[in-house]
């Protein structure tokens, strides 16, 4: 008993630590403290951070980045307020998406009020700092979405699926012309921090989001939309690296990267050792009291977030204005933690893993408290720019309801009065001078081409994808001079990265021919034979014997990527030269776990391709044991059950037997369930008395049984993770414990297997009578 009352007692004396802390503090005092700081270093921790708003000058002196790097003011409010995303057109003027109602209390009141803003900003002097601004569109309501295209703005709003096109017309910096780009026109369900963000215009000529299952490619009528069976992935930020591979994270499961192993039209693949434990743990330089995970997500000693939840706004750095190791590295933002983080991305054998570029420290950290990073981008001037929400409540308000653990540490530190502030960082380094102003909206399409070839990521993206647009095929025989290695049109011979966009732009301009492809399978660089495997889909899925015998020749290509690529592309052949190749690699490979993983997530697409989502997603042996059961219920069960399992009224009188969906036995102990479907079961349930008795199923074998209560299980019991019970209106306990009743739905597993049944049967040899659910529950005792 004694042991029992310390358990508490020591998470109120905990909580008691931390609170204090805040409640010593105010806004005021605070403010003056920092008015008074005239010092450039940051201290090693701050064990008692200031809630006060700062200046951006303050601001500046309270990071923390390696030596030689230093942050730059690239504009702040009343320029900017509430910033959540930029983008640049070709010639750099700086798009920026507002969130204005974002959490403007800690109630979020008036949060859908249709009043955001997309503000276009300038640096007419080049000095790195926005000079001009203008309001581009108003009365958004939270826009998540922007990407430039050509002279246009793609946007897209909270809770909708649409997305529009934006056009200034008579150069006033105001947005005078609208249309439709993609149209749903149905309501967009979800919590605003679960709904998409993205629209990145990846290497392949696709575009790509987050959330929902699909892609698009630009065309002069609008978006084409390309549906992905098995789902995209992540939350807030979506980002790619050099060679086209998509990074996302997610958020809401505390997840800093995942689905960089293969592209999702392919399917899903992570694994589990892609990154440890380890990389999980965030090191903030100050306290953060105001986490949404409670004590659980807290250092005590120090009172720091302890690992990520609030992951963000990726970017893979691909500039040239910063030192050459940082090109390639996986940089992800962490509000709650006030920082960045940094990530090696390792390739060994075609699989990437991730792991922290510091020892039990971040790239970027401050000590301001409403220093909140939500996107980062490798931007013209080869730089990495940061944008800074920069405000005091950073969680939504599912999180920050009353007797929630956050809301009275956001009450306490006064954290909900600062809003509508912001900022957007450059980091830069000493003695890098950044880049010229880019001129592409105006320049032809000979001369977007050098770009191509260009050292900094952000200008052969943009040039290929200018190229795209104004779908100028005179290029086409330059294009494929550069693929071949010829200096063409450029200043030099071209690099790998100058031939592999060449190419890919000559994919979007649908100008490719087999002997392009044939050439650049030949290419001393991997990634140009693994581009010229991927872009031979098109006569792949053909059937093209041609183009399968040139990949016949690459099977035992050095580079993972390369074979990763085959089995990936073959995959949709039908060709039987194409299947055996497909089996030649995998016999090789046999213990590469790339190759041999990426095999089984194709397969697993096709699943659901065939199935669906969520029977697609299910292992073949339990999807079997479903398929069955499903058959047996409709033919035979529903005619008790209904066939929603939730129960039959005939005539006007009373259910003949008690409803099954929601049902907390279907969710429970199964061996309940096959106790009842052997025996039968009789008298009340849930105190209530049923006109017949639920007859003994023992007659049939056991794997009939395992295979109705399988389906039983699985469709009444089981929606995604988590049987069909409403969510909880109660917030989480202030420890930050997840409630048990949560574990159980998260680890609730509904199939049920033959020789589950036989060890039932086993024990309860002989019996003859129908259980009773007294008699079950004093089984169970």
């Amino acid at each position: 008993m004694k042991n029992k009352l310390w358990i508490p007692g020591l998470i109120a004396f905990s909580m008691l630590v931390v609170t204090c802390k805040v409640a010593q503090q105010t806004p005021q005092n605070s403010a003056n403290n920092m008015a008074s700081v005239k010092t450039e270093t940051v201290l090693a921790f701050v064990s008692d951070p200031s809630p006060a708003q700062l200046t951006p000058e303050q601001s500046l002196r309270a990071f923390r980045v390696p030596k030689g790097y230093h942050m730059e003011l690239v504009a702040s409010d009343p320029m900017v307020k509430e910033p959540v995303a930029i983008a640049w057109d070709g010639n750099a003027k700086m798009y920026v998406a507002e969130m204005s109602t974002y959490m403007q209390d800690v109630d979020g009141s008036n949060e859908h009020d249709p009043v955001s803003r997309v503000m276009l900003l300038e640096d007419t002097n080049n000095d790195g700092k926005m000079d001009k601004s203008s309001v581009f569109i108003d009365k958004l309501l939270l826009p998540r979405m922007i990407l430039c295209v050509d002279h246009e703005l793609l946007v897209n709003e909270t809770d909708t699926y649409d997305i529009w096109s934006y056009k200034d017309t008579n150069g006033d910096g105001v947005a005078d012309q609208k249309k439709s780009v993609y149209k749903v026109g149905k309501k967009s369900p979800g919590n605003l921090e679960h709904q998409r963000s993205g629209l990145d215009w990846n290497l392949d000529n696709w575009i790509y989001l987050t959330v929902d299952p699909v892609r698009f490619r630009y065309t002069k009528n609008g978006l084409k939309v390309d549906s992905l069976p098995s789902g995209s992935n992540g939350q807030w930020g979506l980002t790619h690296d050099n060679y086209g591979r998509l990074f996302f994270s997610r958020a809401g499961g505390e997840i800093p990267a995942s689905g960089f192993q293969i592209n999702p039209v392919y399917g899903g693949l992570e694994f589990p050792d892609q990154y440890n434990e380890e990389f999980n743990a965030v090191w903030p330089i100050m306290s953060t009291p105001d986490i949404q995970g409670g004590l659980r997500r807290l250092r005590l000693p120090d009172s720091t977030l302890n690992h990520f939840t609030a992951s963000n706004g990726q970017s893979i750095f691909r500039g040239d204005k910063l030192p050459a190791d940082l090109v390639g590295d996986y940089l992800i933002g962490e509000p709650v933690a006030r920082i960045i983080r940094r990530a090696k991305v390792i390739n060994t054998n075609g699989k990437l893993t991730m792991e922290n570029a510091y020892k039990q420290q971040e790239f970027i950290a401050s000590t301001d408290m409403n220093f909140r990073p939500v996107n980062t981008y490798t931007g013209p001037d080869g730089c990495l720019y940061i944008v800074d929400m920069n405000r005091g409540i950073i969680q939504e308000s599912q999180w920050t309801p009353k007797g929630s653990y956050l809301r009275p540490q956001i009450q306490r530190l006064g954290l909900d009065k600062n809003i509508q502030h912001g900022r957007i960082f450059r980091l830069v380094y000493d003695g890098m001078k950044p880049g010229p102003v880019p001129h592409m909206l105006d320049e032809s399409s000979a001369k977007l081409i050098s770009y191509l070839d260009h050292p900094n990521g952000w200008w052969r993206d943009n040039a290929q994808k200018q190229l795209v647009i104004l779908g100028d095929k005179s290029v086409v025989p330059t294009l494929k001079q550069i693929v071949s290695g010829q200096q063409g049109s450029l200043v030099k011979q071209p690099s790998a990265l100058g031939r592999l966009h060449a190419l890919w732009t000559l994919e979007g301009l649908d100008a490719i021919d087999k002997d392009i492809l044939f050439m650049a399978m030949k290419d001393a660089d991997p990634q140009l034979r693994r581009a010229a495997v991927w872009i031979s889909e098109r006569y792949i899925k053909q059937d093209d014997e041609q183009v399968i015998d040139r990949l016949q020749e690459l099977k035992n290509d050095p580079n993972y990527d390369v074979r990763t690529q085959l089995i990936l592309s073959l995959h949709d052949s039908k060709s039987a030269k194409a299947k055996t190749l497909t089996s030649e690699i995998l016999e090789q490979n046999a213990n590469n776990e790339m190759l041999v993983s990426t095999q089984k997530s194709l397969l697993k697409n096709d699943d659901v391709k065939t199935y669906g989502f969520r029977l697609g997603r299910l292992e073949t042996a339990d999807r079997k044991l479903v398929l069955a059961g499903a058959n047996t219920f409709k033919t035979l069960c529903s005619s008790c059950h209904g066939p929603d399992g939730k129960g039959l009224a005939v005539g006007g009188s009373g259910m003949v037997a008690p409803p099954l969906f929601g049902s907390k036995r279907i969710v429970g102990d199964k061996d309940v369930l096959i106790n009842i479907l052997l025996h039968g079961l009789s008298g009340p349930v849930d105190e209530k008395n049923y006109p017949d008795v639920m007859p003994s199923m023992s007659a049939n074998d056991d794997e009939w049984i395992a295979s109705v209560l399988s389906y039983i299980r699985y469709e009444f019991g089981y929606t995604g993770n988590f049987p069909p019970s409403p969510p909880s209106t109660t917030p989480r306990p202030a420890t930050g414990e997840i409630p048990p009743e949560v574990l159980r739905r998260r680890n609730f597993k509904p199939f049920v297997k033959a020789d589950d049944v036989k060890k039932i049967r086993e024990q309860t040899t002989g019996r003859t009578k129908a259980w009773t659910l007294a008699d079950l529950e004093k089984v169970g005792e």
